[in-house]
């Protein structure tokens, strides 16, 4: 493992690089925790968990929002047509009538049980995070890497679920000479940029941008 120092470096080159959340990406005001807000993301989640480029996913998230779907009570009045429609449009051509399907189902079940607000299922879930993450996977499409998702961007509101690191960011950091464990990487780095470290190390690791990461943090001689 590298030393303190070197680690420092390390993780202000992989947020330099690649810290931008996805949440950043699709400008979803995460650290406000409105309905709209968390409803996005959820359904950004849903996305981003299929087999499927991430870039794509970005894609067909920004599509919905483009299209006014950004609460449950919009999306659930659009037709499973529309959905498809869009999706496809976007790139997202292989899951479209699935997704399309699940989306509408989503947005059912938060109106339903929660009153289209994410922040109910929080609070019924009484802020612990693996009550929340069996309340989340309650939502069709929603599988613990897209519960992995949802709450590696959404813990700069939640902050019960901080820190909070999903398995390929820690094997990704591991393999950069960091602390594989989330309280070892958010000592690195401020508060409000762990989010952006664990997205960021996700992002190197897609791009397999390791090397490329291990050169910047070289101590120029």
């Amino acid at each position: 493992m590298a030393s303190r120092r070197e680690q420092e470096r390390i993780a202000r080159v992989v947020l330099d690089a690649y810290g931008q959340t996805f949440a950043g990406v699709l400008s979803i005001p995460v650290e406000r925790n409105t309905p709209s807000a968390l409803f996005r993301l959820l359904c950004a989640a849903l996305l981003f968990s299929a087999r499927i480029r991430a870039s794509v996913a970005a894609n067909a998230a920004r599509a919905l929002a483009d299209h006014g779907w950004t609460t449950p009570e919009k999306l659930a009045a659009s037709t499973w047509e529309d959905r498809t429609r869009v999706l496809n449009g976007a790139g997202y051509a292989r899951y479209d009538e699935r997704t399309a399907t699940m989306l509408g189902e989503t947005a059912a079940l938060l109106l339903d049980d929660y009153a289209g607000d994410l922040r109910r299922l929080r609070e019924a879930a009484g802020h612990d995070p693996a009550a929340e993450r069996r309340r989340l996977k309650a939502f069709k499409g929603i599988g613990d890497v897209g519960v992995d998702i949802f709450f590696r961007e959404v813990q700069i509101a939640w902050v019960e679920l901080y820190p909070f690191a999903d398995r390929t960011a820690l094997k990704a950091a591991e393999r950069l000479g960091l602390p594989a464990s989330a309280p070892g990487l958010a000592d690195l780095v401020d508060t409000d940029d762990f989010p952006r470290l664990v997205a960021g190390l996700l992002r190197v690791h897609l791009a397999k941008a390791y090397d490329d990461i291990e050169a910047a943090a070289r101590p120029a001689k």
